[in-house]
């Protein structure tokens, strides 16, 4: 095992399918990095969107500011959400199967949304006292999870991109696989072979590698999509019909995460 690993990035995303930030340290709360996911653009029946139908969202830039969130898009003016939980009434949405109470964050940003996908959209955020629970085939009673699509983490080692781009006549960025962690000083995939993760004071348990889709095909600045690097990742990573590329993970503590700190893994029982 690699002796000295350590995060190299964190990232934070705000609104599911919209760019990420990223920041020096991140907060591990009750459904992984605080404002993560907290937001969710769904369609006129209440249908979570993603980049897998709507790559345009690519294009919205998000940040955190102390009382908001502002949101941008060329072409379109900036949209200000106040970080205060709205007083309106809940609605329910449906996010992978599964019925969710959420708030609507107003007609504003219903508009703006609607404008940028060309159909009707609403701005919805995960209030506090709502339970969206994770999978409880790899998850534990209690276990939870904001707007990502099933876990609070995802985990990806630069060592893993590195062996990717060097398959890659065009070399991508690690923007395209929209991970929460990003880490260095680790052998190509090394991550597959480990069971649990402690991070800083944090531990966390590796229930399950990613399966990829066309979101990493999708160029996290324009929005353009292109065959690679799915059709190079399925020629080494696939298994079971899936192309797999790093790890999904449940935390089991909560409390700061920084650029910086050792991640001391646990092997898997052979």
């Amino acid at each position: 095992m690699t002796a000295r690993v350590k995060v190299a990035s964190l990232h934070v995303y705000p609104v599911k399918g919209c760019r990420g930030i990223a920041v020096g340290a991140a907060r591990v709360g009750e459904r992984g990095f605080e404002r993560d996911r907290q937001w969710m653009v769904v369609d006129a029946a209440g249908r979570f969107v993603s980049q897998r139908t709507h790559p345009e969202l690519a294009r919205v830039t998000a940040r955190l500011e102390n009382a908001g969130l502002c949101l941008e898009a060329e072409g379109c003016s900036a949209l200000e959400i106040p970080l205060a939980e709205p007083d309106r009434p809940r609605c329910e949405v449906e996010i992978w199967g599964q019925r969710v109470e959420a708030v609507t964050e107003g007609e504003d940003a219903s508009r703006w949304f609607g404008t940028l996908l060309g159909e009707a959209a609403r701005l919805v955020r995960l209030p506090s006292g709502t339970r969206r629970c994770v999978d409880p085939r790899r998850a534990r009673p209690g276990d939870q999870v904001g707007f990502a699509d099933g876990y609070p983490f995802l985990l990806v080692s630069e060592g893993s991109l590195d062996e990717l781009n060097r398959r890659l006549a065009r070399p991508v960025g690690i923007d395209r696989f929209r991970a929460n962690i990003v880490i260095e000083g680790c052998l190509p995939h090394e991550e597959d072979e480990w069971s649990e993760v402690r991070i800083g004071g944090i531990d966390f348990r590796v229930v399950k590698p990613c399966a990829r889709c066309v979101v990493v095909t999708t160029d996290q600045r324009s929005g353009e999509r292109d065959p690679e690097p799915l059709r190079a990742m399925s020629s080494y990573r696939s298994a079971e019909g899936k192309v797999l590329f790093g790890q999904n993970l449940i935390h089991d503590g909560r409390g700061p995460v920084r650029v910086g700190d050792a991640v001391q893994p646990t092997l898997r029982a052979v």
